[in-house]
């Protein structure tokens, strides 16, 4: 019998990960020190494990590594710093903060919306990364727990408050980010210059001495609206309303999309349904959902430790039963709910609040300023003059909420004059996705965001030729198996294998309530769009009336559907 607290884990070697935790004095390791080793713009040794724990990754120029290299000169390193935000709410005064920074002090200028409803900030040299997190807490913002083996920045469905049930929901979205958050001292000692505190005096009650054995992802999701893509997370809490008021939770575990190339025993998963839980209980369910995941997850082998892979080792009902047994709560069954799309409702939406929201669509989620494209100073400008917040979606765009009526038309005429509103972008583009890849990406093995307008390009036009024009989609590339472009939930997904090869998955829906399956291994991208322009053609021409692409290729067994991934994922059918 398992017991709560103790590792199943216990008799495997640990990965190096486990000891670098171990050692890190409570993630503060050698940080300071090395950032004054100016002989490098790196990190050295643990530390570049270490600085993901405080919201960064380092990352060099993969454009010009060989001409350094060339030149005996080291990568230029730099840092990719991720904001936490949970719901991706942010003012107006700091949106004007963040934008100052990118403009002044990263080496691309440009802030990126993230699919986790944050921003990160690319091209951050060593001797900003310090001023940066200061400039931060002035904000009263940090990037803590946005990297690393902890819960990440807590998603929430950014509807633009159409109901009260929006309102509660990001609360409590809150609310879980910072009670799941590291409790050590060493973000505020690092960064900040506060007073070191006695590690005898520290203690991570959740997230235990070493931490969890991987990232951990956390979301809040409000049906209908799926636009959080709920089965990529860890833990989801799934809002049940009672007459307009917020009762409580379905809880499901156990989603995640990251897989390794040629490495059978890693498949994406869809989250597992727990059952239902009343509000007060929330926090309790989250805290023993991490702490179970922190004790039995697999600390010897990385590829293995997310949380969907304890699911499947030890059962889905024996993680129920451990959880409600850590926190003497019984799952009540699953209330009835129903999920129908992704998709942000582009353009202006009135809310229940008497006030106006703006979604603007936001390429890649990439605001620079580019000749007839100035996004990056659009959004500066609306915010000089805007008294509601932003709100950043799961796919990347950004909502101008709490509008009044008489600064509405004000918003329209900024946005229409940086470019910011644009009424020709295709349902298609609308429904795209891409993760950053190259140049910054350590781990890309193809392009992605770069090319993801031509594959767009290509596709819009295999619809049109098919009298499909006004049809979507739900496209996504992303330039590794690692899952960050949620590739593993489109209708039709491209994973990088190598320069200009990728894998062709098929069979997703609109709902992203399914997982699509390979239909092609290892082709360049000409050889793709040859192919899915035929697919859109067989779509056109047999599927029923309103069938979405990944509901059609199912059903005329185009694919076969994943049924069990952890069976039969990678069967060949």
């Amino acid at each position: 019998m398992m017991k709560s607290g103790k590792s199943i884990m216990s008799d495997e070697k640990l990965s190096d990960n486990e000891r670098l935790k171990g050692n890190s004095a409570l993630l503060r390791g050698t940080i300071s020190s090395d950032l004054e080793n100016d002989i490098t713009g790196g990190f050295d040794g643990d530390n570049f494990q270490l600085i993901r724990f405080h919201g960064m990754y380092q990352q060099d120029d993969r454009d010009i590594r060989q001409d350094r290299i060339a030149q005996k000169l080291e990568p230029l390193h730099t840092v990719m710093l991720r904001v936490r935000l949970p719901g991706g709410i942010i003012t107006p005064q700091q949106w004007l903060g963040i934008d100052e920074f990118a403009r002044d002090n990263t080496l691309y200028g440009s802030i990126r919306i993230t699919n986790r409803q944050t921003v990160q900030f690319h091209g951050v040299l060593k001797h900003n990364i310090k001023p940066v997190h200061q400039l931060l807490h002035r904000l009263g913002l940090d990037s803590r727990a946005t990297a690393g083996d902890v819960n990440r920045n807590v998603l929430c469905t950014a509807n633009p408050v159409e109901s009260n049930l929006h309102i509660e929901a990001y609360e409590w979205a809150k609310k879980i980010s910072e009670h799941l958050l590291p409790r050590t001292n060493a973000y505020a000692e690092v960064w900040l210059d506060k007073e070191k505190v006695s590690l005898n005096e520290e203690k991570e009650p959740i997230l235990g001495a070493t931490y969890l054995p991987r990232k951990f992802k956390t979301a809040v999701v409000i049906p209908p609206q799926n636009d959080v893509d709920l089965h990529a997370n860890d833990l989801n809490f799934i809002a049940v309303g009672e007459k307009g008021k917020l009762i409580g939770f379905n809880v499901l575990v156990g989603g995640g999309l990251a897989m390794t190339q040629g490495d059978a025993s890693t498949w994406p998963r869809l989250a597992s349904e727990f059952g239902f839980i009343p509000l007060a209980q929330t926090l309790q369910i989250a805290e023993a959902v991490v702490s179970v995941q922190r004790d039995w997850g697999n600390r010897s082998n990385r590829r293995n430790a997310k949380t969907k892979y304890t699911l499947e080792r030890v059962g889905v009902e024996v993680f129920k039963a451990e959880v409600e047994k850590r926190t003497g709560v019984n799952f009540q069954p699953v209330k009835p709910y129903q999920l129908t799309g992704r998709g942000d409702r582009i353009g202006w939406v009135a809310g229940v609040d008497k006030q106006w929201h703006l979604t603007l669509f936001i390429p890649s989620g990439r605001l620079i300023d580019k000749p007839g494209y100035p996004f990056k100073s659009g959004i500066a400008e609306i915010a000089k003059i805007h008294q509601g917040d932003f709100r950043l979606t799961a796919n990347q765009n950004i909502i101008v909420a709490g509008v009044s009526d008489d600064k509405k038309q004000q918003i329209d005429d900024i946005a229409r004059q940086f470019g910011l509103i644009d009424d020709t972008v295709t349902h298609l583009e609308k429904n795209s996705m891409a993760c950053v890849s190259f140049p910054t990406c350590p781990l890309a093995m193809a392009e992605a965001e770069r090319v993801l307008p031509d594959f767009v390009k290509s596709l819009e036009q295999s619809l049109d030729r098919y009298g499909l024009t006004d049809e979507a989609i739900v496209f996504r590339i992303t330039g590794c198996p690692n899952g960050c472009g949620r590739a593993m939930l489109a209708e039709m997904g491209l994973v990088g294998r190598a320069p200009d090869r990728y894998s062709l998955y098929l069979g997703g829906n609109r709902q992203g309530t399914r997982i699509p399956r390979l239909y092609r291994d290892n082709f360049s991208s000409a050889e793709l769009l040859k192919i899915m322009d035929e697919l859109i053609a067989r779509w056109s021409a047999g599927r029923d009336a309103d069938e979405g692409f990944g509901d059609f290729v199912i059903r005329s067994q185009i694919v076969a559907p994943v049924i069990d991934s952890a069976r039969d994922f990678h069967a060949v059918v």
